[in-house]
């Protein structure tokens, strides 16, 4: 049998590699570029519930519509305004939302509809088009094309597929952060070698060691004096590991940095899956937050986005289903904050997207050129033809101060 690329990973444990276990485990992508303001960008795979992370416990037909899900402050949510409610589980949050540091944008959806599928829906998210093939690439490497001075340590990202987001001609790196390659001279001779007829594969193998060597020399993947082993991100804390590593590279020429959280995908049993994964999203901003400190935190503005939202009702398993509006989480020091974005389509039936989904009233590609017009400078122009084929960016709604 031929050796191939995929050959060679399968069989990487024959070689020594050391690879992390953890689903949670993610590639962390980074980019330097001469502006000073910073950007994180943290996918939440699965489909995140608009409803019940920013709960609008004001709207009349809520509590009917889910019974067992209804939340509200009388169910332990933090009051936002009188109308909205965040979960409980984003309460390590409300610091930074009574600081004007955090913020939400409602009902919001890119232009996928109607199939749900968690694959499609979350390339259209990453790719920034209205359609699967419309632009090569990922939203945010084409936006750095745009910009120039853009520079980038190169490396390869082993552990879990690229994210879509940052595929593209402008340089970026992409890691997983513990998730190194641990091989002796030997193999690393014998890898070199099999790859010698595939300069790109055999180079990018070579960045990948040196970046390893990087992370071993700052303790990130040192060896366990008792047992030898490479160390890993615990499990249940990779999320926190990969955002204190970003804020690491975010203090030094690292401009932007994105990654993914999983576990959204809540069809059953949601009041203890999505208390979980907010849980991990409270915990990374946080990290972000103490790990940038108060000057780089002040000029950083970071952006969660999920693939669509979920079912208005809650299904006969304590859960919701694919659904279409969602919500945007936002913070930072560079955010608008204290407020929930985005017009409110209200949540009686004829409001209703096919009668079952929330009405999306903005297109989450808009808040993002948004953002990357304030914090980049990014010319409209470009955001609207190359970033995002085909969108017009409308007003500003003010996401940054």
């Amino acid at each position: 049998m031929p050796l191939t690329r995929r050959s060679l990973l399968t069989r990487s444990a024959a070689l020594g590699c050391s690879l992390a276990a953890s689903p949670l485990i993610t590639p962390v992508t980074f980019a330097a570029a001469p502006w000073d303001s910073r950007l994180v960008v943290i996918i939440l795979r699965g489909g995140m519930d608009a409803l019940d992370a920013v709960q609008p416990y004001g709207d009349p037909e809520f509590a009917g519509l889910r019974p067992g899900l209804s939340g509200g402050p009388e169910a332990g949510a933090a009051d936002l305004d009188g109308f909205y409610a965040m979960h409980p589980a984003l309460a390590p949050l409300l610091p930074l939302w009574r600081k004007g540091e955090l913020a939400f944008v409602q009902a919001v959806s890119t232009p996928y509809r109607d199939r749900r599928s968690h694959f499609d829906g979350q390339d259209l998210l990453e790719a920034g088009t209205a359609g699967l093939g419309e632009a090569e690439g990922g939203w945010l490497n084409r936006v750095l094309q745009q910009m120039p001075g853009t520079e980038a340590r190169t490396a390869f990202a082993i552990g879990r597929e690229r994210m879509l987001l940052m595929d593209g001609a402008a340089p970026v790196t992409q890691w997983a952060p513990g998730a190194g390659l641990a091989m002796s001279p030997q193999a690393e001779r014998l890898a070199g070698l099999l790859m010698e007829e595939d300069p790109l594969f055999h180079r990018a193998l070579d960045e990948a060691l040196e970046l390893t060597r990087q992370d071993m020399s700052q303790g990130f993947g040192s060896d366990d004096a008792d047992t030898g082993a490479m160390r890993r991100a615990p499990a249940g804390g990779a999320h926190a590991e990969i955002a204190e590593y970003a804020a690491r590279q975010l203090r030094g020429d690292t401009r932007i940095a994105a990654f993914s959280i999983n576990g959204w995908d809540t069809h059953s049993g949601q009041a203890r899956g999505l208390k979980a994964a907010l849980g991990r999203l409270s915990e990374s901003v946080l990290k972000l937050h103490s790990g940038l400190g108060p000057e780089i935190w002040g000029k950083t503005a970071v952006v969660a986005v999920t693939e669509f939202g979920r079912t208005v009702r809650e299904n006969g398993t304590g859960g919701t289903d694919h659904g279409t509006g969602g919500a945007m989480l936002l913070a930072g020091g560079a955010v608008r904050g204290g407020r929930v974005f985005g017009r409110w389509p209200g949540l009686a039936e004829a409001d209703l997207y096919a009668r079952r989904d929330l009405m999306p009233t903005g297109d989450v590609r808009s808040h993002l050129a948004w953002l990357l017009h304030g914090l980049m400078q990014a010319g409209k122009s470009g955001l609207e033809t190359r970033v995002f084929p085909g969108l017009e960016m409308a007003e500003d709604p003010g996401l940054l101060l």
